[in-house]
C-alpha cells in the first residue's frame, strides 16, 4: 500500500526528538510527550487533509508556540480553529493563539481548510518548542534565532529536519517564509544546504495581528497573491 503524504508527516512527528546540546537556560519541549491526545489529534488532522500522494508547496513558520502547535501538534492551529475549521475536537486542552486567528482567516478566504491543505504544507525549521529561563526563573517561549549560540547548536538539526520535510513530497522550486527575521536565517541555511531555488517572504501572522490589525485584509490579499504566484 502506498504511503500517503499524511502517513509521512505522522511518522516524522512520532519520531521527533532533540538530544543534542543547548546553551544554558534553554530547553526543548516535545508536545507529543506532554499530552497523549496531541498525538491523536495530529494524526486525525494529517489523515483527514493529507490522505494522498500529491506534491505540496512549503510554508515555513517559526518553532511551535505554546498555544498552537505546542498543544495540537498542527502548526498555526489552536484548539478553537482545530474544531471550527478542521472539524477535529480536542478534549484535554482549550487554547487561543493569535497567529492561528490570522492563518484561519486567510485559509477561509483561500477556500477553506480542505482546499488550502491540498496545496500547502506548513512546518517549522525547528519542529519542537524552545523555551528559555528568565532571571526570575520563569520559562518563556523562545525562537531558534534568539541567541547566536543556540542557532549554531541547532543549525544542523534544522537542515536535517527541512530535508526530511522535503522528502515527504514538497516542491523545492520555491518556499514561503513567514517572518522577515526568520527568512534571514532560512536564507543562511539555504545557502549552506541548497534546499530551495527561490524564497518568498511574508510578514509573520503574529506581527500582522498585533501591529497591523487594521490592515489585516490587505495582508490576507497579499498572502493569497503570493501563494498563487500572482505578484
Amino acid at each position: 500500500m502506498t504511503e500517503t503524504f499524511g502517513d509521512k508527516v505522522i511518522d516524522f512527528n512520532r519520531h521527533l526528538q532533540y538530544s543534542d546540546q543547548l546553551p544554558e537556560n534553554f530547553r526543548v519541549l516535545n508536545p507529543y510527550l506532554d499530552n497523549p491526545e496531541t498525538m491523536e489529534v495530529m494524526q486525525q488532522f494529517y489523515t483527514k487533509f493529507y490522505h494522498d500522494t500529491n506534491q505540496r508547496q512549503f510554508i515555513i513558520g517559526l518553532n511551535p508556540s505554546r498555544h498552537g502547535a505546542g498543544v495540537t501538534g498542527v502548526p498555526f492551529t489552536d484548539t478553537k480553529r482545530l474544531e471550527s475549521a478542521c472539524g477535529i475536537t480536542m478534549q484535554s486542552a482549550h487554547t487561543h493563539e493569535v497567529s492561528s486567528v490570522f492563518m484561519y482567516d486567510l485559509i477561509a478566504d483561500y477556500g477553506g481548510a480542505k482546499d488550502f491543505y491540498s496545496q500547502f504544507y506548513i512546518n517549522s525549521p525547528f519542529p519542537l518548542a524552545i523555551v528559555r529561563k528568565t532571571k526570575e526563573g520563569k520559562w518563556l517561549n523562545a525562537n531558534y534565532y534568539d541567541d547566536p549560540v543556540l542557532f549554531e547548536m541547532v543549525k544542523d538539526y534544522m537542515i536535517s529536519s527541512l530535508k526530511k520535510h522535503i522528502s515527504m513530497g514538497l516542491d523545492t522550486s520555491k518556499v514561503f517564509i513567514l517572518g522577515k527575521k526568520n527568512a534571514v536565517f532560512i536564507q543562511k541555511l539555504n545557502k549552506e544546504a541548497k534546499l530551495f531555488d527561490s524564497i518568498k517572504v511574508l510578514e509573520h501572522p503574529r506581527y500582522i495581528q498585533q501591529y497591523k490589525f487594521k490592515e489585516k485584509q490587505i495582508y490576507i490579499d497579499k498572502y493569497i497573491l503570493t501563494l498563487n504566484n500572482v505578484e
